[in-house]
């Protein structure tokens, strides 16, 4: 009769102690990411320097047309960019190989950023992005249609 007791208290008490045992454990790692981001992860411009081979790929928004391409960047460090690209629209090269473009970047000490371009003919482009892997990739987002690009700094 006393085993049925303590068995049963045993299975009503177990659960609720591997609860608050990972709830202590994944406490000190849940503190950690905002430790490192205020003292290790500052970004700037300067974190942005040299070329960097983007992959894109997305779509245009209203007529529904698929958009893959590549990019190369180049980042001066100090808020420039100058560009090249190659992108294919609904299955048709650009009529130029390589299109050149130009802009101007901002870099955010959270490392989030914002760029303008403006490819050469076409309006200027809208882009949002994440610096991560210390300044080694660039995950961005075309404002305005449904492209993405992930872009890796050459080596």
């Amino acid at each position: 009769m006393r085993n049925n007791a303590i068995a049963r208290t045993l299975m009503a008490v177990t659960p609720m102690m591997i609860v608050y045992c990972l709830m202590a454990s994944g406490a000190p790692a849940m503190a950690q990411p905002a430790k490192i981001q205020s003292n290790n992860r500052l970004c700037s411009n300067q974190t942005l320097s040299g070329d960097y081979g983007f992959a894109l790929e997305g779509t245009i928004l209203g007529p529904g047309l698929p958009l893959r391409g590549v990019v190369m960047q180049h980042y001066d460090g100090k808020g420039s960019i100058t560009q090249v690209d190659h992108v294919v629209i609904n299955g048709f090269p650009p009529a130029q190989e390589w299109t050149p473009g130009s802009g101007t970047y901002t870099v955010n000490a959270d490392c989030t950023g914002v760029a303008v371009i403006t490819p050469q003919g076409e309006p200027p482009i809208n882009l949002h992005f994440v610096v991560v892997k210390h300044g080694r990739q660039i995950n961005q987002v075309v404002d305005g249609n449904a492209v993405t690009a992930v872009g890796v700094r050459v080596e």
